[in-house]
């Protein structure tokens, strides 16, 4: 799910507790967050709507100054179900701190092998040559940098949010950087097997 920054500021502000999504089927679910750039966005309910019976109250809670106003953004529906999904705060994306923890204890280094090991698996050193690469290349388009390594663009933005998710690369406005986590992790994983 896809939230303008309009949207995420007013979600920031208090103002905007709701939206509504035409979907096949819902791609939310109540309980979990939605990674976005103001933080993790905690989703409470998940429900169908039903258009006939909305407000002018939703409209407000939604971010519209009307009624009117949501209903034309909600008329390309092309037998799409209707969903009223609830936003329930925001939380702190805990990547962002993982980001600057460059100092690995044993259980961090431990953890972070493992992880890398059980990827090697599949593709020896792939992982690790994704991190070399941004990091000797950083704000270098994903395009280019999976082309570099001959993968697909979609499977190499797949592949570096895996990293993106241990804290160890941070995404630009093109292309992306090893973290202080990113570049320790590089250091220890060249020590170990280079």
């Amino acid at each position: 799910m896809l939230l303008k920054q309009a949207t995420l500021d007013g979600i920031k502000r208090g103002d905007i507790r709701l939206a509504f999504r035409r979907w096949q089927r819902a791609t939310v679910k109540a309980g979990t967050g939605l990674r976005t750039a103001i933080g993790v966005v905690r989703i409470g309910a998940v429900e169908v709507a039903d258009e006939a019976a909305l407000s002018d109250a939703d409209a407000r809670a939604a971010g519209y100054d009307s009624l009117g106003a949501l209903t034309a953004d909600l008329r390309d529906g092309d037998g799409r179900t209707l969903y009223r999904i609830s936003f329930d705060g925001i939380e702190a994306d805990n990547r962002l701190a993982l980001r600057e923890a460059a100092n690995l204890s044993d259980a961090d280094w431990h953890a972070l092998a493992a992880r890398f090991a059980k990827w090697d698996s599949t593709v020896p050193g792939y992982f690790l040559s994704i991190l070399r690469l941004i990091g000797q290349n950083p704000e270098l388009s994903a395009a280019t940098l999976a082309d570099r390594l001959g993968v697909e663009k979609l499977k190499f933005k797949q592949d570096v949010r895996k990293l993106k998710e241990l804290g160890l690369t941070e995404s630009l406005d093109i292309g992306y950087r090893l973290s202080p986590r990113g570049a320790a992790t590089l250091e220890k994983l060249r020590e170990h097997r280079l």
